[in-house]
């Protein structure tokens, strides 16, 4: 990606996933084959290790480009001094094949158009061989992968690239479709582009038309819902962080990490942003997902898995890559999936708790599953781990792990109150109050006035901004409101929320990266819960500016650059922006579901 990381559009098929910058390049292209773990395999990285480029010939004079309403059908417009043309980039919802389409509109006067595409598999290191077919389609092979090109275009091989020039008029639409298929397979059918078109643009209305929020923010809504639907794998409902690795978090740094992976840390913030919205079928595929993935041994349950359950995702570098405008290493696979992180059980507990509040069907397993759960985290509450930020220096006792494994066992206590279920409550009680006495008495610093990112530290974190969205404390306890001074003292830049200060956190890492943007969000859904108002719609309105041009965020913001970060788009974010725009719109959303308090309003465990 040779481009500013907010100049690229997503576009894919909820298996496939392509993202497309301002130039008319198709510049990273992930298909859904499993490889070392990792939940799709790049076959496109830069210009000079395979990209597709469809742009005028000559200078353009002015670009602009848009997704179609409520579609992930992307258009981008170029005028020059000939005329003018529309790029129409989409992908239909697969049957057997992914097909990525590219449609060249003519729209005034006649412009020359120029099309070269450099095909590189293998993370841009296998050149294939390209034959021509019968039917004139140009077929690249190299291992396991094949792609197969059709256009009524010209087309001709030069320096190992299909190249095509020819000249649109107006009225005139001249399509490109490329075809993913196994090498050992037959060819992939051809497709009617126009008649795909129309097939995508009805599939993408209708799933849009089924969003219940109605507010201020329907446009920002909905295009973060559609992002949250293209990153879900359809076959088994997983839903990946992002369809990128290695896009850094501070620009030629080595915070560069795959995210095409699905965390369970995500598991309720996505659950309840989807069950609000209307997409209970959504919600159900995902817990669905959560279950499968997880089952088994309590003691091997990994904070993140591929979109299939799949367990080993191996780290390893790809050295004959320079990385994103110099950021290095490029990784494939994440070692984090290893690593020891106690919250996620308080995600899981929580998420399967909230899936029965919001009457999804019932799912016998996961009571016994939630059960086992419970009994492992008993015994390893009190150790340390590497928290939710996936630190890669020593084990700590993070506060916000102790608070989610209170989570644990708040939710399932609540669930079997509420639903019925057999369960030890007194038991249980007796556990959650030790764990809120042990994060009150450890994870509070009284000369700060704050609670404290570590136990023993000094140090703040973002994520204690969830202690009263989890409802730990109550938003008017004055720990609450003193620990979100704190943050807003120290770890504010321009108004936006950092994670934590990486000069001193020792993280294991070179210090440096921008503003998290869905801590920025959980700030503005603290304001919420404190009955600010005002001041939550201002930084929410601040965060939504930070979009690009046609509403995606990346996992953080550089506000001395004013330039995206990190992996691109991010489900988080997104997920971040659903949640805080349903909290500032609804009186009950899903911050204050989340934080309720028992039916007589007193507060567990205080």
């Amino acid at each position: 990606m040779p481009g500013r990381i907010e100049d690229y559009a997503l576009i894919g098929d909820c298996e496939t996933a392509a993202l497309c910058s301002k130039g008319g390049s198709v510049d990273w292209l992930c298909w859904p084959r499993f490889d070392s773990g990792a939940c799709f395999a790049s076959l496109l990285g830069t210009p000079d290790n395979g990209c597709w480029k469809l742009a005028p010939a000559d200078g353009v004079t002015r670009v602009a480009r848009h997704y179609r309403d409520n579609t992930l059908i992307l258009e981008t417009d170029f005028e020059t001094q000939d005329g003018a043309i529309t790029l129409v980039d989409f992908m239909p919802l697969r049957d057997r094949h992914s097909h990525l389409v590219r449609l060249m509109q003519g729209k005034r006067g006649k412009v020359r158009v120029k099309m070269e595409l450099t095909i590189r598999f293998d993370y841009g290191r296998s050149v294939p061989w390209v034959t021509r077919l019968e039917d004139g389609a140009r077929r690249a092979i190299a291992g396991p992968d094949m792609l197969a090109l059709r256009t009524p275009a010209p087309l001709r091989g030069e320096n190992l690239t299909t190249i095509s020039e020819f000249t649109v008029g107006e009225g005139e639409t001249v399509p490109f479709v490329l075809s993913y298929g196994a090498s050992h397979g037959p060819v992939p059918p051809a497709i009617d582009a126009e008649r795909a078109l129309a097939r995508t643009e009805k599939y993408w209305h209708k799933w849009a038309g089924s969003c219940t929020y109605h507010g201020p923010w329907d446009e920002a809504v909905c295009r973060s819902l559609i992002t949250l639907k293209a990153l879900t794998y359809l076959p088994t409902g997983g839903i990946v962080a992002a369809p990128t690795t290695s896009l850094p978090e501070k620009p030629g740094g080595v915070r560069n990490w795959d995210y095409r992976f699905c965390w369970l840390r995500d598991a309720t913030f996505t659950l309840l942003a989807l069950m609000h919205a209307g997409y209970y079928h959504e919600a159900q595929e995902w817990q669905n997902w959560l279950l499968r993935a997880i089952a088994g041994s309590a003691e091997q349950v990994q904070i993140m898995y591929g979109v299939a359950g799949e367990r080993h995702l191996g780290e390893w570098e790809v050295p004959w890559l320079a990385g994103y405008q110099g950021a290095s290493p490029v990784r494939v696979g994440n070692a984090a999936f290893g690593q020891q992180q106690l919250d996620i059980y308080g995600e899981l507990a929580d998420a399967l708790h909230q899936a029965r509040e919001g009457k999804l069907p019932k799912n016998e397993p996961a009571i016994d599953l939630q059960r086992t759960l419970l009994e492992h985290l008993e015994h390893v509450w009190q150790e340390p781990d590497q928290g939710m930020w996936e630190v890669r220096g020593p084990r700590r006792r993070f506060t916000h792990s102790k608070v989610m494994a209170w989570v644990a066992f708040d939710r399932t206590i609540k669930s079997a109150e509420k639903f019925g279920l057999k369960a030890p409550l007194e038991h249980w009680r007796a556990v959650r109050r030790q764990i809120h006495d042990d994060v009150c008495r450890h994870g509070f610093d009284r000369d700060l006035g704050s609670f404290v990112q570590s136990y023993g530290s000094k140090n703040l974190d973002a994520s204690l901004l969830l202690i009263p969205l989890v409802g730990f404390l109550p938003p008017s306890d004055p720990r609450v409101r003193g620990t979100i001074e704190k943050i807003e003292r120290d770890l504010l830049c321009d108004g936006l929320v950092q994670r934590y200060n990486t000069g001193t956190a020792g993280d294991g890492l070179p210090p440096g990266e921008g503003a998290f943007l869905a801590c920025s969000f959980w700030l503005a859904d603290n304001y919420v819960l404190q009955r600010r108002k005002i001041e939550a719609e201002k930084l929410f309105e601040k965060l939504l500016k930070l979009r690009n041009d046609v509403g995606l965020l990346a996992e953080e913001y550089d506000p001395e650059s004013g330039r995206l970060l990190g992996n691109f788009p991010l489900a988080f974010s997104h997920v971040a922006l659903v949640n805080t725009a349903l909290n500032i719109g609804r009186q009950l959303g899903p911050a204050g579901q989340r934080a309720k308090r028992d039916s007589s309003g007193a507060q567990p465990d205080r």
